[in-house]
């Protein structure tokens, strides 16, 4: 059966997979007790939903705990008790926060005003340093899919200009600038603790076994990382475009030309840097009270003023502060047109997640896989978390994956006597640097939908991205552990 067939039929796959997986894991004789033998055939189970994606994610994650709760492992009240995590609350303001800067055109102004400076239409490299450094910036605060969607029609109008000019070598430079807003956008989204989903289901993972990181120590932990991870995609593309040449002026021409139909700065947009800025020097704030030793306000922040807190504070002034007559400046149209599916996986996938470790099947895989690593084997125990995790995230949800491994590998590595903490903010990272498959991730699937890049070519590029990837976040996560 050729790959598009499967794909046509995968849900039908999935359909008869999925129980076949659950029923095989359930009758193979293992030393568990029934509790934690029932959630690694759930597990199994919702692993083949999620990778061939028969019913929504979310669904996904709220069958698995909805059976827990019928086969008796765990009782209604605690069963879905995460549904009401603070994170949930962190990532419902986060998403509004995004959605003002979308909806005013925020996002926008920021990208043209960026890009009309000189440094940036000099040569093709920096043209592409633009456009990327615009995704990276922007993932850190606004969803990764709405930033790469944002920048595509700008970087095809300059494609596009240079194919009407005949320029040499015009095709090159359009797959290398493509490739680098959709791996700039993922790479920067994992620079902050609400830069992508899968970096707050990372952090309650870590809050749930005793680790509480704020806002602050995630970006200084991650952006030496994604920083270094960026600069190495720029290195890359101008060794491969160095043969390839413009007229700067007519860049900037077309640039300014679109810069000209920005509309003033509106009230909306006023309102979103106002919310924006408060939201995000409160985040920092208790960061900066912990490095300054003040231990006293560091502890009322977090106990007063915690991440979540922000966030819904800022989600409430989006919608007090008026935009235009007897309209916020965001409305409950906007509030319908939150990612509810992405928010309902992380409530479900957390349940899961506190079922593997609460049952002992957490305890019994990490106790199996801890017999056949020695600690000599520390090091590249950690690089193939690292680059496995990458691997995965090319073919399922990152999200579902983290919800999936990451408590297996708490698991693991509290048997194997390793402090958890750097080795789990490793993974979650390295769930954001999938870039081989158009399937990977939606900013691979945005720039693929273009239709200017070859599969081969974005497979190609993607692998090298991979392998780099993997070995950064391994040297730096090393590093933070001595």
């Amino acid at each position: 059966m050729s790959l598009s067939k499967l794909s046509y039929y995968r849900k039908e796959i999935g359909l008869i997979l999925a129980p076949l997986v659950a029923a095989i894991i359930y009758i193979t004789p293992m030393d568990l007790s029934r509790d934690a033998h029932i959630v690694f055939a759930i597990m199994g189970f919702c692993l083949v939903f999620w990778l061939t994606e028969v019913i929504p994610l979310s669904m996904t994650a709220l069958l698995g705990v909805t059976v827990a709760v019928i086969l008796g492992v765990v009782n209604i009240k605690q069963a879905f008790l995460s549904l009401g995590h603070p994170v949930i609350l962190l990532f419902i303001g986060s998403f509004l926060i995004a959605q003002a800067m979308t909806k005013h055109g925020l996002d926008r102004r920021f990208a043209l005003n960026l890009l009309s400076k000189d440094f940036f239409i000099k040569s093709p490299i920096r043209l592409i340093a633009g456009f990327s450094l615009i995704a990276f910036l922007l993932s850190m605060w606004v969803s990764n899919t709405a930033t790469t969607a944002m920048l595509l029609p700008l970087v095809l109008g300059i494609i596009n200009m240079f194919k009407s000019k005949k320029i040499k070598d015009i095709n090159g430079f359009a797959v290398f600038a493509l490739l680098s807003v959709a791996y700039a956008a993922s790479i920067g989204g994992a620079t902050t603790l609400i830069g992508t989903p899968t970096n707050l289901i990372g952090a309650g993972f870590l809050k749930e076994a005793g680790y509480d990181v704020d806002f602050l120590k995630w970006f200084l932990l991650a952006a030496p990382i994604t920083i270094l991870s960026y600069l190495a995609m720029l290195i890359y593309i101008k060794f491969h475009i160095r043969n390839f040449s413009f007229e700067p002026e007519k860049i900037k021409q077309l640039i300014h030309s679109e810069k000209k139909t920005l509309p003033r700065v509106s009230l909306g947009e006023k309102n979103t840097i106002f919310v924006f800025f408060l939201a995000a020097f409160l985040w920092i704030l208790p960061g900066l009270a912990n490095l300054l030793g003040n231990q006293e306000l560091y502890k009322f922040l977090k106990a007063h003023i915690p991440e979540a807190v922000v966030a819904l504070i800022a989600g409430f002034l989006l919608f007090l502060l008026p935009a235009r007559k007897g309209e916020g400046t965001l409305t409950a149209r906007d509030l319908r047109e939150l990612d509810w599916d992405t928010i309902l996986l992380f409530g479900g996938g957390i349940a899961l997640g506190k079922l593997i470790i609460k049952t002992g099947l957490a305890a019994y895989i990490g106790k199996h896989v801890a017999a056949v690593v020695s600690p000599e084997m520390t090091v590249l125990f950690i690089f193939i978390l690292i680059i496995s995790m990458i691997f995965l995230t090319e073919i399922s949800s990152n999200t579902a994956t983290v919800i999936t491994f990451a408590p297996i590998l708490i698991g693991i590595l509290k048997e194997m006597n390793i402090d958890l903490f750097y080795p789990i903010f490793g993974i979650i990272i390295a769930a954001s640097y999938a870039f081989m498959l158009p399937i990977a991730t939606p900013p691979n699937a945005i720039i693929y939908g273009s239709r200017v890049i070859p599969i081969n070519k974005m497979v190609k590029v993607g692998f090298f991205m991979n392998i780099i990837g993997s070995v950064i976040i391994t040297i730096f996560i090393l590093m933070y552990m001595k």
